[in-house]
């Protein structure tokens, strides 16, 4: 089957985070809202088909999520990822985010310190602070062009009060795929001072160019011990609403004790519509990611090539991975409020401010290419004669 990713579907009044809440976040309506990560894009017909023939039955009592459930993650890892992955560690959760914060909560005390690597998916702040942990920042560093992990920083930072690392792989903003050779040495770090490794890997399969994905709990045995992964079909088939995620723990006792935590929570009890969703994704989804995969890294390359040729004051990061891309504004001069209010009010355009990605997104933003090329070059010329207004 070909999938055309060029048609623009309208998705207005169907309680779209992405544009429904547009009035409310920017103050118009007419702003193309390139901002909160989900994609444009129709999801996988066997998807559809496998929510709709759930649906005819008419009780959508509890769900559990069974052997077929987690087979299918398996597999998928195994085939998509080279990476053999117990179903006996897996354990469900509504969502990454969920998780990550039940984790923490779980394995450490309030005042412990979370390492996170800035800038950062904005949650991973609130999952620390809402546990009541201090957060340690290992600021990476901005090196020809992509994001390097500080391990000097890390390693003078660490004490007896540092008990997780909760990392980003592959990374949101910056679309870092890490080398094995920096999961291996941040890795030793960890186990060397004991600290659980909390890995974020909702973005594992939307390597653009190529390169592979590894999994840090893939990395060793030891690694594996320490580790937590944490993934889900929702940003690679674009089903984020249906909230269905997987963690896998392969310590057997870290895993007891976070199902007893998730049990306590209800949090162990999944989506009907998701569980269905999930198992449709990673049984029937290859052909249609495939697909993907060349249309967003075609988006990439020319959002990247616009940037340069057009507005060279703002500074496009070529992703490896994701459907994101990281702008570096400095060039333009702006504040924070300054350049969220030009984006919005001059070009028209809801990105997402680089602030609320740590202090080291100032007068950065995050764009969403996740969508039909007509919208990218319309926001892009929107961008261009609204940058081009200001130098008259």
């Amino acid at each position: 089957m070909q999938y055309n990713f060029e048609e623009i579907i309208s998705r207005e009044g169907t309680k779209s985070v992405k544009y429904d809440l547009r009035q409310k976040l920017f103050g118009a309506t007419d702003i193309i809202p390139l901002w909160v990560a989900d994609m444009d894009f129709r999801s996988p017909l066997e998807i559809e088909q496998a929510i709709c023939k759930r649906a005819k039955h008419p009780i959508y009592g509890y769900t559990l999520q069974n052997d077929q459930f987690f087979g299918a993650a398996k597999r998928w890892l195994k085939k998509r990822h080279q990476w053999e992955v117990s179903t006996k560690s897996m354990v469900f959760s509504p969502g990454v985010v969920p998780a990550l914060y039940m984790i923490i909560h779980s394995f450490s005390q309030p005042g412990d310190k979370i390492i996170v690597q800035t800038p950062v998916y904005h949650p991973f702040y609130d999952v620390i602070k809402g546990n009541g942990r201090e957060i340690l920042t290992n600021p990476m560093q901005l090196q020809n062009g992509k994001y390097e992990i500080d391990f000097k920083d890390l390693e003078l930072k660490i004490d007896k009060k540092t008990k997780i690392l909760l990392f980003c792989n592959p990374h949101n903003p910056g679309g870092r795929m890490w080398d094995k050779e920096e999961l291996e040495r941040l890795g030793n770090i960890c186990l060397k001072n004991n600290i659980l490794i909390i890995s974020d890997e909702i973005h594992m399969d939307l390597s653009l160019f190529g390169k592979p994905h590894i999994p840090i709990a893939s990395i060793s045995e030891e690694l594996a011990q320490k580790s937590f992964t944490c993934f889900s079909p929702g940003k690679t088939f674009n089903i984020a609403g249906l909230n269905s995620a997987i963690v896998s723990i392969p310590n057997p006792d870290l895993r007891k004790k976070f199902f007893r935590a998730m049990e306590a929570s209800h949090l162990f009890i999944g989506n009907t519509f998701g569980t269905e969703a999930l198992i449709a994704a990673y049984k029937h989804g290859k052909e249609w990611l495939d697909q993907l995969l060349p249309y967003l890294k075609e988006n990439a390359e020319f959002v990247c090539n616009y940037f340069e040729k057009h507005i060279p004051e703002i500074k496009a990061m070529k992703p490896e991975a994701t459907f994101l891309i990281w702008l570096d504004c400095r060039g333009l001069q702006m504040d924070d409020d300054q350049l969220s209010e030009f984006m919005i009010k001059q070009a028209k355009v809801g990105l997402h401010r680089g602030i609320q990605f740590g202090e080291e997104g100032r007068q950065f933003m995050r764009l969403n290419i996740g969508c039909p090329r007509p919208i990218l070059q319309q926001a892009l010329q929107q961008i261009t004669k609204a940058v081009k207004e200001i130098e008259i």
